[in-house]
């Protein structure tokens, strides 16, 4: 028969005690059942543990040999036990993270991730940059486990919760004559920026602004007139100010 869990407790109380009637007290068992448990483990064995008289209780060689081990098994079941309960309380185990190249620039962010590593010394945090499309294909292949991204289009077996705002602001040359006709709250109406040409992610660049920005000028009334694409966004900042034209991105780049 194979060897359990209990057999290994019941040894290890009659090893401690070295008396059959303590060690089932201890156990709150009767002592006919537990003698009869260490001798279905010796039989498995094929050795006998203990040396039994009418006065004492030893153990053999083999029995002080296997007491070590059997204790080390014991504390090995326990701990994978408690590490289940604390990984499925989220206080230990792999938490990985997807993330934009526009998260860290964040306060939120940083701040958050800094806080969950103190509280949650044990649980190991993998985080990776990708783009918002990626990061939606890593969710679905369950590569990731949650990912922070702009507004998207979802799949139905994903679900998206708000975070925080990073609103899209404009992005021109600063000696661009829009400048000098902004209200005092810095606001532009997005068809102010109709006749201008457009420097935007390209669509290998993965992020789902592109598409965002794209339907908010739908929206206001005119397409954009795209004349430079790049993959990331300090190209795209370098571009418009360089005088290639004007482009709509998240205010924390």
């Amino acid at each position: 028969m194979p060897i359990e869990l209990r057999h290994l407790r019941y040894f290890i109380a009659v090893a401690n005690e070295l008396h059959f009637s303590r060690a089932a007290e201890r156990l709150g068992i009767s002592q006919p059942p537990l003698s009869q448990q260490i001798r279905q483990l010796e039989d498995t064995i094929g050795t006998p543990l203990l040396r039994r008289s009418n006065r004492r209780v030893e153990l053999t060689e083999a029995g002080r040999a296997f007491v070590t081990e059997a204790r080390a098994i014991l504390r090995h079941s326990e701990h994978a036990v408690e590490l289940a309960r604390r990984v499925a309380r989220g206080e230990a185990g792999e938490l990985r993270i997807g993330f934009t190249a526009s998260t860290p620039l964040s306060r939120h962010i940083p701040r958050t991730i800094s806080a969950f590593r103190r509280e949650r010394p044990d649980v190991h945090l993998q985080l990776e940059e990708l783009p918002t499309l990626q990061q939606i294909d890593a969710l679905l292949g369950r590569r990731l486990h949650l990912g922070i991204m702009r507004p998207a289009v979802l799949p139905p077996t994903l679900e998206a919760q708000a975070l925080f705002s990073d609103p899209l602001v404009a992005v021109m040359p600063s000696e661009h004559a829009h400048l000098r006709q902004l209200d005092r709250a810095y606001r532009l109406p997005l068809n102010a920026l109709a006749d201008e040409p457009f420097v935007v992610f390209s669509h290998g660049a993965g992020t789902g602004i592109r598409d965002q920005v794209v339907a908010l000028c739908v929206a206001a009334g005119f397409n954009p007139r795209i004349s430079q694409e790049a993959a990331e966004p300090s190209t795209i900042i370098g571009l418009v100010a360089a005088g290639m034209g004007v482009s709509v991105l998240p205010a924390s780049y």
